[in-house]
């Protein structure tokens, strides 16, 4: 059975990619209430030791960053929508562990919380690369730019909700009940994707060897100068500048905060990423792409610069609420550079790319967040870290005049 598609400038006119928001929604709530509930129970136990923090990050990295490029090469042979079906069970596992664990393991929680982290980037390895792909075969080449934009939008919004509805479920339910409310979104996610009906697509029917088709991804991209260079703006700007992993820990030592006030710090940023995407859906940033990109990203560094040296609560709330509206503005470029350059037959493989570089800003910058944390302190760790993103901005600015003149208005 295939859907009968009509040719639309708007995202939402597409029935396949209204469900997927719905995938996304569920999934984010689910997957980010996750890392918030590990971080909180990582923190409670080693309350002045910043290095478990960071080993959350890394039991995510490793299997996501080493699969990733494997996961791309499935996106582009398999079907797409079964394989991130199949990410979303392996997920809705990592919750049952850990809610498990938090019920019956007591002093060796820690032996359970990493293993389970372990899945959730096996999980992210494969969805991370299909996700994307999935979503530019259900809407029209000239609704990509937006369809991206809500995507993220939605991804926003629910990251935004799931630190703030974890906290109070960790006050008013307990650590426990809070894990089970992401199984029931894991299984809401997957009963919207069920009812996804992408176009037919022609598989391969010659399956060249995978090491190759992997290659070809990669010569790909870096052959691009905007595409690799916007990734490694991206890489090395989260890598150093990022603070999330930290937020914890800046609760309970700097700003001297309960787990509410730690959901307003982690869901700051969310919240000012989720108002951009809003701006962005009304004014898409096609013109000045390039420029824009830029900026957002040197103004991320300089928050993470004021976010380091506050002492208020509401200071840092507001420094990570401004971090969060330019870093969403970098996304949904960047988000829209991979799917306007990247041929449907290379998809998953360009995807697969970008992964490796948001995986290594990521759960690697949440590594090397607590290393450095653990040798130069926790508040000059991370206003260090925002002198390097702008360092960084920099460097990219003058060493690729691609991105500098990128224009998206010539790509619908």
């Amino acid at each position: 059975m295939t859907e009968v598609y009509h040719v639309s400038n708007r995202a939402l006119d597409y029935r396949g990619f209204r469900l997927l928001l719905a995938v996304i929604a569920f999934a984010t709530l689910a997957s980010q209430s996750i890392v918030f509930l590990t971080g909180y129970q990582v923190a409670k136990l080693y309350p002045t030791e910043p290095l478990y923090l960071g080993y959350l990050g890394l039991a995510q990295a490793i299997p996501a960053l080493s699969l990733a490029l494997v996961g791309g090469h499935a996106a582009d042979l398999l079907n797409r929508k079964y394989l991130l079906l199949a990410t979303l069970s392996v997920q809705a596992a990592c919750a049952s562990i850990l809610l498990w664990a938090s019920l019956f393991a007591g002093a060796n929680l820690l032996w359970w919380i990493y293993p389970a982290m372990f899945l959730l980037g096996l999980a992210r390895g494969f969805a991370a690369p299909t996700l994307p792909t999935l979503e530019a075969t259900l809407v029209s080449p000239s609704a990509t730019v937006q369809a991206a934009t809500l995507a993220t939008g939605v991804w926003q919004a629910c990251a935004v909700s799931a630190p703030i509805l974890a906290g109070f479920m960790i006050v008013r339910m307990g650590v426990p009940s809070a894990f089970a409310v992401t199984l029931v979104c894991f299984a809401f996610a997957a009963f919207c994707l069920l009812w996804i009906i992408p176009p037919k697509r022609e598989l391969p029917k010659k399956h060249e060897p995978i090491l190759e088709s992997i290659s070809e991804g990669i010569r790909f991209v870096f052959s691009t100068p905007v595409m690799w260079s916007s990734m490694a703006l991206d890489l090395f700007a989260v890598l150093f500048g990022g603070a999330i992993a930290m937020l914890p820990l800046f609760a309970a030592n700097v700003l001297h905060t309960d787990p509410i006030g730690l959901s307003y710090l982690a869901a700051s940023p969310m919240v000012g990423a989720l108002l951009s995407s809003i701006v962005c859906t009304c004014y898409p940033p096609k013109r000045y792409a390039g420029p824009t990109l830029l900026c957002s990203v040197f103004g991320f560094g300089i928050c993470m610069i004021v976010f380091a040296l506050s002492t208020s609560l509401v200071l840092s709330c507001f420094a990570l609420f401004l971090s969060g509206l330019l870093d969403g503005i970098s996304v949904v470029i960047r988000k829209s550079i991979m799917r306007l350059y990247s041929p449907d037959h290379m998809r998953g493989r360009v995807a697969s790319v970008a992964s490796i570089f948001i995986g290594a800003s990521n759960e690697i910058g949440e590594l090397e967040s607590g290393v450095a944390a653990h040798y130069l302190g926790l508040t000059r760790s991370v206003w260090m870290g925002g002198m390097v993103t702008l360092m960084v901005v920099t460097a990219i600015a003058f060493k690729s005049p691609q991105l500098r003149k990128l224009d998206l208005t010539k790509m619908d």
